[in-house]
């Protein structure tokens, strides 16, 4: 199946999905409060749906994602990183997600380990060290400073919105017009034939899984200032969101192949089913099956399209 047909599809689909929403709740889905609500719930999770297409497309899979999001956010908001300012928190937001994206780099590269026990093990270990530093409480955003940039709006628009829009931005340039993008598709196509074209291929996997700790270090950030407040609990299940917005969007599982603006509208797909589900006030346990069935739907649509293609 062609990209730019992949990509019409998932679009056809997000429309869709808008016009149910604007058919179950007329008078409330399509307002500008609503959306800019959608937007802003968007972008934490799809800030780290950026760095896990990287993750997938080179081939692994980053499952620790949601524990680091929830330890960086209580390392920034501990009382001793908010004396220092809004800088430093900022700072230690984004230092404690790039250090956890470079641990999981060298276990699977250097260490060889699986990137599904790698992220595992950091995804109960970080979940546990963020547990240990907040004594399993909420902290409190006391710095007003930090609150009102991230909360505040630019041209109208809020700040965290902007932050996802430049991330996706950057993301795209990366991943399709720079040799780092260009080694990443490598990578996830056939390691073994890039590192004989003689590219480190141990050294890019590194950092790629390091760009997702970056991105999941920002999301942090954003999370602790849209709750004005930093948790263990933070980020739970994003790494779940994340792998089904980047499959939703036509990325393999098996890495090789993936596009940024599929990505997006994975992300926009998932958030916007959510909040119809709420305006319509249907349960829980509804949305996770919708997900569900969502998810196995993609892979089954990827399976036939890659079977398709290896015929023809």
């Amino acid at each position: 199946m062609p990209v730019d047909l992949r990509l019409a599809l998932l679009f056809g689909v997000l429309v869709v999905i808008i016009v149910i929403g604007w058919a179950t709740a007329p008078q409330q889905f399509l307002t500008e409060s609503n959306l800019s609500t959608v937007l802003r719930l968007a972008a934490p999770s799809g800030v780290v749906a950026v760095g896990m297409t990287f993750v997938i497309i080179s081939g692994g899979i980053d499952l620790s994602v949601g524990s680091v999001i929830g330890l960086a956010s209580v390392w920034l908001t501990t009382l001793a990183t908010q004396s220092y300012g809004p800088f430093v928190m900022v700072l230690c937001g984004l230092g404690v997600g790039l250090a956890a994206g470079l641990v999981n780099g060298v276990l699977i590269a250097y260490g060889r380990m699986v990137p599904f026990i790698a992220t595992l093990a950091l995804y109960i270990a970080a979940s546990g060290l963020a547990e240990r530093i907040s004594g399993r409480q909420t902290q409190v955003v006391r710095d007003e400073d930090f609150l009102d940039f991230f909360r505040g709006d630019f041209l109208s628009i809020p700040v965290l919105i902007w932050i996802f829009a430049v991330v996706v931005a950057i993301g795209w340039v990366v991943l399709n017009r720079t040799t780092f993008g260009r080694r990443t598709f490598a990578v996830g196509g056939n390691a073994e034939a890039t590192r004989l074209a003689g590219i480190n291929v141990k050294r890019h996997t590194a950092l790629v899984y390091g760009v997702a700790g970056l991105c999941a270090g920002l999301a942090a950030i954003m999370l602790a200032a849209r709750t004005t407040a930093g948790a263990s609990t933070h980020g739970q299940f994003y790494e779940l969101d994340a792998i089904a917005a980047v499959v939703i969007g036509g990325t393999l599982l098996t890495g090789g192949r993936g596009t940024m603006i599929g990505t997006v509208i994975g992300v926009l797909i998932f958030t916007l089913l959510n909040n119809i589900f709420i305006l319509n006030n249907l349960e829980t346990d509804v949305q996770k099956i919708a997900k569900g069935v969502i998810i196995v739907i993609a892979v089954l649509l990827q399976f036939r399209a890659n079977r398709a293609r290896s015929t023809s």
